[in-house]
């Protein structure tokens, strides 16, 4: 029988779209506009993919009558990680270059993966607002978050998955196969359902890395090869923070006062800076949640307020301090699924000797040990920590099958 076919958009180094080929679809066509990307996936998947903008790629030019359309949408304007995430960022928008195609070339289905911040960007408006204008195309559409590790991903990394289909089927969505064995909440789970099977650890898929050397050749295995074992050496980051010890309370103190013998008020402070909330932290000690200024804010501050120089020198004086490994970016951990896997590279390995290598992010993220990545280590951290956990993106894929 012909495989169901899919085109890509935002395809990445092809996580998305290796999950749906392991699944019995055969990928037609996908464009991405990052260059690295294009050279790993041609690599890994084939010349099917054009490199390029979206904006600037025309309906006629992609295949007609795809079964799916799948795509990860950019998400950096989405990401709970970005404090200034809004509507007004126009990669929130290209989801609707997603909506042009899928409404030229109408599949029967349609995925759209994204960040979990998605669901309460303007208060859940955004989320609403994308469901809508694919309905009005004529999807039913359904989205659900999903914890990859609760499906047997080695990390406990948290996307939202939208689903449309126009052929009168449901959206379906894999059936949770996992536990959180270490939370007694989730124990009952395996009363209710014996099948289930303890979360796989970091542990059980790296190990057999943690003392092996790291290397920009590919490393004898046995009867195989070892790709892509390389990672920064970085363990000890620096960052700029207060040279001089200072209360919180105690500026909190001073700075009401100053406060209440102007004519600003928090809320005006605010709007003054353009901050939502932030000035108020200022001017609060309680429960430990509050602030103490940046050093560009406190100049302008003092503008405002006018108050004197008691605090300044302790306040404003940086000098560059190193980060240990108790304050560090995250330690990966071992004995339970991973923190999500980012596409910066910073994750430390529990060896503390350097970070985890670009192969074993690639191994938390699901992808085989024979997929090759391309371009310079910080561009191969990026493509990994981008992409779709493989095996995921085939449990979806299998559930859509099954209707089409």
């Amino acid at each position: 029988m012909k495989k169901p076919t899919v085109v890509s958009l935002f395809a990445g180094a092809g996580g998305m779209d290796l999950g749906f080929k392991q699944a019995g679809f055969d990928i037609v066509w996908a464009n991405d506009f990052d260059k690295d990307c294009v050279i790993t996936y041609r690599k890994n998947l084939g010349n099917h993919i054009v490199l390029g903008d979206i904006k600037d790629v025309k309906s006629e030019d992609i295949p007609n009558n795809p079964d799916v359309v799948i795509g990860g949408f950019p998400c950096q304007g989405f990401s709970i990680n970005n404090k200034k995430r809004s509507m007004e960022d126009e990669r929130n928008h290209l989801y609707k270059e997603m909506l042009r195609i899928i409404k030229d070339k109408q599949p029967k289905y349609f995925v759209a993966e994204n960040v979990k911040g998605i669901l309460s960007l303007e208060k859940g408006k955004v989320i609403e607002l994308i469901v809508n204008d694919f309905k009005k195309i004529g999807y039913d559409v359904d989205y659900q978050l999903l914890t990859a590790s609760d499906f047997g991903v080695p990390q406990n990394r948290q996307r939202v998955f939208i689903i449309g289909n126009r052929i009168g089927k449901e959206n379906p969505y894999p059936e949770i196969t996992h536990y959180n064995p270490n939370l007694k909440k989730n124990q009952q789970m395996t009363l209710d359902n014996p099948n289930l099977k303890p979360y796989v650890t970091a542990k059980e898929v790296l190990s057999h890395l943690a003392n092996r050397r790291i290397s920009y050749d590919p490393q004898k295995n046995g009867k195989g090869y070892i790709y892509n074992h390389i990672a920064r050496t970085n363990v000890a980051d620096t960052f700029w923070g207060r040279k001089y010890k200072v209360n919180q309370h105690d500026i909190c103190d001073y700075l009401k006062e100053a406060r209440n013998k102007s004519e600003w008020s928090t809320q005006k402070i605010d709007e003054y800076f353009g901050y939502r909330h932030t000035a108020g932290h200022w001017f609060r000690k309680d429960n430990n949640s509050g602030s103490i200024p940046n050093p560009e804010d406190w100049w302008e501050l003092k503008k405002l307020l006018k108050f004197d120089d008691k605090y300044d020198k302790a306040v404003t004086t940086l000098e560059e301090k190193t980060i240990t490994f108790e304050q560090s970016l995250r330690i990966a951990n071992w004995d339970t699924p991973s923190d999500t896997i980012t596409a910066t590279g910073t994750e430390i390995h529990p060896n503390k000797k350097r970070r985890i290598s670009v192969r074993e992010a690639a191994i938390l993220q699901t992808f085989p040990d024979n997929f090759i990545f391309e371009g310079a280590l910080g561009s191969m951290y990026k493509q990994i920590g981008n992409a779709v956990p493989v095996f995921l993106a085939k449990l979806v894929a299998r559930e859509i099958k099954k209707n089409l």
